[in-house]
């Protein structure tokens, strides 16, 4: 259904910012066509409104009696375009100055710059996709792998949309039944047979839960692995998150306690996203903004899908310590673990195998079972592919069948929580013969946040919030 909200025009850049060899600049709303027609002449003399949907037509842009450029111009017309307005596209060469100006012509002529999100809100506001759709369009358009991609178009594409709308109506239906029961309570007339409604919400239960469960897969695949680096001060941790993403990223001292504060950035091994994250070294210290960044530290840990455990071969006697403290820490059943044994190369092979079975032993002890314990040369390279291909082999069992849905984004993951919660409220209430208008409020309850994920409750602050961390131009 279609809801023109708003009656003005807008219109932005929705290609990158700077110069290339085309730059375009949409409009929409139900004067852009209008707009347009006081600054492009058609070459073959057509004015505006005559100009076939979706077709280009070359011409001129002109403004202030000023040739701005040679262009191609596309009329979109309500309700077969994106935001389902009438909307209208100029095709220009990709000069920051001739874009500039066509930009301010526009706005001159009736336009106003569309905020962030905006033409994607429209196509929201208008019916023409849901709200998770409209998030998979921001999700697209940020994806850099191939999974990344592949998730963002099947949700765009409605499967997530199709799966809440199917479960959505079976509980209406289930609602409604069970507050028909109410408008004849005195005859204690039955509709829904409660044995179908146990096992409806079970299906319906079942499958809320499995969609929140992928959220850990599916956010891997949007934001990338996150891996933390720790270790005590002066290990190398700097110098080998430098040395895995190939630039001075982090500063490299000899002073213990240089990184301050958490330094992160993200990269792509064999199509699979790291986001890897260097930390404040742990050391007893009454440093006020190193303390900090210890702590910081230990948030970062608890957050990590991997953790690389830095030891330092050239101070053994830090192990016992360093492995202890990781020990109380981290959450063994969830977290991968990898020990670094840094600055391997100082020593002979004989010693370092001599470390190495002293640090498997240690962590036995410990109940600590890390993937392997790697002797590496951060400043020097040694064992850098291994350690890669470690990593790499963390997520081979992470395979992403293309026909299952996954959740990515935590606003959904966060409704999904809440709906389970309220199912599970009311299957124990049918199980415990809870009257029939609080389980039909639980009911409800479900309804409302699977509803606010595809946009059917929603308010103003909400979809602000939402569009906001949109680019401008989509």
């Amino acid at each position: 259904m279609v809801m023109n909200y708003i009656n003005d025009t807008i219109c932005a850049l929705a290609t990158p910012q700077g110069s290339g060899a085309i730059g375009i600049i949409r409009l929409s709303g139900i004067g852009s066509i209008e707009i347009v027609d006081k600054f492009f002449s058609a070459s073959n003399g057509s004015k505006m409104a005559d100009i076939e949907s979706n077709k280009m037509v070359f011409g001129t842009f002109s403004s202030n009696g000023k040739l701005l450029d040679e262009c191609m111009v596309a009329v979109f017309r309500a309700p077969h375009s994106y935001t389902g307005e009438t909307c209208a596209e100029i095709y220009c060469h990709g000069s920051s100055y001739i874009l500039g100006e066509v930009l301010k012509a526009l706005l001159a002529g009736g336009a106003r710059m569309a905020e962030p999100g905006e033409f994607s809100k429209r196509a929201f506001l208008n019916g023409k996709m849901d709200l998770a759709q409209a998030e998979a369009v921001a999700d697209l358009i940020a994806s850099e792998t191939e999974a990344a991609h592949n998730v963002a178009m099947q949700q765009m594409r409605g499967s997530f949309s199709n799966e809440l709308k199917e479960m959505r109506e079976q509980l209406l239906h289930l609602v409604s039944l069970m507050e028909l029961e109410l408008d004849f309570s005195e005859e204690d007339v039955e509709f829904a047979d409660r044995s179908d409604l146990k096992l409806l919400v079970a299906k319906v239960l079942d499958k809320v839960s499995t969609l929140a469960e992928s959220f850990s897969l599916g956010n891997v695949i949007k934001n990338g692995v996150p891996v933390a680096i720790i270790g005590a001060t002066n290990t190398g941790k700097s110098t080998l998150l430098n040395t895995l993403l190939g630039e001075e990223k982090a500063i490299v001292s000899n002073i213990h306690g240089t990184t301050r504060d958490v330094v992160e950035d993200t990269m792509n091994l064999n199509g699979i996203t790291f986001r890897f994250t260097d930390t404040a070294g742990i050391r007893e210290t009454k440093e006020t903004i190193e303390m900090i960044g210890i702590e910081r530290t230990y948030m970062k840990l608890k957050q990590a899908s991997i953790i690389i455990m830095v030891l330092d071969a050239s101070r053994q006697e830090f192990f016992d310590d360093s492995l202890v403290n990781l020990a109380s820490r981290m959450n063994v059943g969830k977290q991968q673990l990898i020990i670094a044994l840094n600055k391997s190369d100082m020593f002979g092979e004989g010693a370092i195998d001599v470390m190495v079975e002293q640090i498997k032993r240690l962590s036995s002890d410990l109940g600590l079972s890390p993937i392997a314990v790697l002797p590496i040369s951060a400043k020097n390279g040694v064992g850098i592919d291994e350690l890669k291909s470690l990593l790499v082999s963390t997520q081979s069992s992470r395979t992403v069948d293309q026909n299952t849905t996954l959740v990515t984004n935590l606003r959904h993951y966060e409704a999904l929580l809440d709906a389970q919660c309220a199912l599970d409220r009311v299957e124990d209430g049918l199980n415990a013969g809870t009257p029939t208008d609080l389980v039909s409020q639980d009911i409800r309850e479900a309804l409302y946040h699977l509803g606010s994920i595809i946009g059917e409750i929603n308010t103003d602050e909400i979809l602000g919030n939402i569009f906001s961390k949109f680019c401008i131009g989509k």
